[in-house]
């Protein structure tokens, strides 16, 4: 299995749209390994590709808005959203069947200028 995560500096990252990169970890016979992806382009679609590209299963992240959810459920990716902290850690906790996250998170405001950030703006 391959779940990927909106990071950066190892954290993760709080709004799936403009994400600097994901980190993709592989889950096969109790062993996890991870890599990671540069987004090179922005916006949810760009960003779904890059998960269609890299075969993903599961997306954990933040804040997400209505298109990028129904773009995940028309790929079939699971999403995990409203995560926060360590990416590791909150794969070891997926791994685990134990990580914490609110299905009911989204993030409607998507034009962020300098000093705003998703946690302005997204609901948990």
């Amino acid at each position: 299995m391959k779940v990927a995560v909106t990071t950066y500096n190892g954290e993760i990252f709080q709004h799936f749209g403009t994400c600097p990169e994901f980190t993709v970890y592989t889950i096969e016979n109790g062993e996890i390994t991870a890599e990671k992806f540069s987004n090179t382009g922005s916006g949810h679609g760009a960003l779904l590709q890059v998960l269609l590209d890299h075969s993903v299963d599961a997306l954990i992240c933040g804040g997400i808005g209505g298109g990028a959810r129904n773009g995940l459920a028309q790929l079939g990716i699971e999403l995990y959203p409203g995560v926060s902290g360590n990416a590791d850690e909150a794969v070891l906790a997926f791994a685990a069947g134990t990580l914490s996250y609110n299905p009911n998170t989204v993030c409607g405001h998507h034009e962020h200028g300098e000093g705003h950030s998703c946690a302005h703006h997204c609901q948990h």
